[in-house]
């Protein structure tokens, strides 16, 4: 866009330029006519000049009259010695350290199975311990996910199994990780529950106790059939505090109430 269209500059008049005016020599000198009038804005710089050294001189004189105050004493720069406590510092509780809790027997940390629950027909690990081989074993492709316990740093796990009756099963794993470079607590139980809810036919409840969605339990509606075999439901729960990640697995002939998983779920988390 063009901007407004520019004027030229007038012409000076012609006695600026020192040419012939027409006026003579008397009306010149005459101190009333516009050749002896004293420009206005002499005035103007000498009062502006004036309030000028005024401020300087009262700068200098503030200064002087500063340099010649005594000194004011900084404070010191020392401080109250605290006397050390005595005796010995007494760690912290279980209830006050979780990490007290984790480090220890994570066997401990297992829900314990119900009354007149039998052990699972087909047991996983061995005395309540699945290493990194056996808990990979768990997955469609062992190979692969040894590797990835492996990358993700996996320090050790703990599984419990029991059955009700003819075809109520239970399976649960407690597996812990190091996580010196990455939360992978969290990445195992996300990726827990993104498989879970990819499955057709599910509804899933975020687990109390386990802050903004870090625990979720499923319940899968539509069962596996497989010709021979009864119909197989399935419900699940994933969950992570600290190092830990929770993965819970409920199997059935009959469709699985969201009452039982959810018990379970809390139940578990509790304990974390």
């Amino acid at each position: 866009m063009e901007g407004p269209e520019r004027t030229e500059e007038a012409e000076p008049p012609a006695a600026a330029l020192g040419a012939d005016t027409g006026k003579s020599d008397d009306e010149a000198a005459d101190p009333g006519s516009a050749a002896g009038r004293r420009p206005r804005g002499r005035t103007t710089l000498m009062i502006a000049g004036a309030a000028l050294l005024g401020i300087v001189a009262g700068v200098c004189t503030g200064y002087v009259i500063q340099a010649g105050r005594a000194p004011t004493a900084l404070p010191s720069l020392s401080q109250p010695v605290v006397g050390q406590a005595q005796g010995e510092v007494e760690p912290l509780s279980a209830a006050q350290d979780r990490r007290v809790r984790t480090d220890g027997d994570l066997r401990k940390l297992l829900i314990t199975r119900p009354a007149g629950a039998t052990s699972s027909r087909i047991p996983r690990g061995r005395d309540g311990w699945a290493d990194l081989p056996t808990y990979a074993g768990y997955y469609k492709d062992p190979a692969g996910t040894f590797n990835a316990l492996v990358s993700d740093e996996f320090r050790r796990a703990v599984t419990t199994s029991w059955t009700v009756g003819e075809t109520y099963d239970v399976r649960i794993n407690l597996v812990q990780f190091r996580q010196e470079s990455k939360r992978a607590a969290l990445e195992w139980a996300e990726n827990g529950r993104y498989w879970a809810g990819k499955e057709p036919d599910t509804r899933d409840w975020p687990i109390p106790g386990t802050g903004d969605e870090n625990g979720v339990a499923y319940v899968h509606d539509t069962p596996a059939q497989k010709p021979g075999y009864l119909p197989m439901y399935t419900a699940e729960a994933y969950a992570w505090r600290g190092d830990v990640c929770m993965e819970i697995h409920v199997y059935d002939s009959k469709p699985i109430a969201k009452a039982k998983i959810m018990d379970l779920a809390e139940r578990q988390v509790g304990k974390l």
